[in-house]
């Protein structure tokens, strides 16, 4: 018995083999693909790590501010010490000038000669006083003429009055301090 297929026989067909092209461009394209990769992650990489020293940029600008505003407050105080300091030792030299003043004023003072007041403004010197002669008025201003700390020395006024019955002669004087 013999059999006989009648049906078509599906028959394999030989594969064609893929062209050279297609499997350059595939390699191509995973090479490219793993390059695109490898650069995506390197520069990423790159990235975080700027971004991170930018940001530790950030907080050492900001502590240096912070040192900075330091300093200069230092630097104020400092400048504020120096003042306080240059007037003190100012203070300490200007002191001595009254004492000395008042102690020249005295010892050319005469007898019979007594100041009722005295007004200093800077370097001018206003006095009022009193004497029991006219003379004595004139012995104050020459003494105080042959000073060699006083200068422009002016009697403004000399006139005779009576206190408690007795005569005097009031006076007012004005002068300046030399520098």
């Amino acid at each position: 018995m013999i059999r006989v297929n009648l049906l078509p026989v599906k028959r394999r067909r030989k594969p064609k083999p893929v062209p050279k092209f297609v499997i350059t461009m595939l390699i191509i394209t995973i090479v490219v693909g793993i390059v695109m990769a490898y650069l995506v992650f390197h520069f990423n990489s790159r990235l975080t790590t700027k971004k991170e020293q930018f940001t530790a940029n950030e907080k050492r600008i900001a502590e240096l501010k912070e040192k900075i505003r330091a300093v200069e407050k230092f630097e104020q105080l400092n400048k504020t010490f120096q003042q306080r300091k240059d007037i003190i030792e100012q203070l300490r030299k200007n002191q001595s000038i009254p004492v000395k003043l008042l102690d020249e004023i005295s010892t050319l003072l005469p007898g019979g000669v007594w100041l009722q007041t005295m007004v200093v403004s800077g370097d001018s010197i206003n006095i009022d006083g009193y004497a029991f002669t006219n003379s004595d008025v004139v012995l104050y201003v020459d003494n105080l003429k042959n000073s060699k700390v006083f200068t422009e020395i002016y009697l403004q006024e000399s006139k005779s009055t009576a206190i408690e019955k007795r005569p005097l002669y009031m006076f007012k004087l004005t002068f300046k301090v030399k520098v």
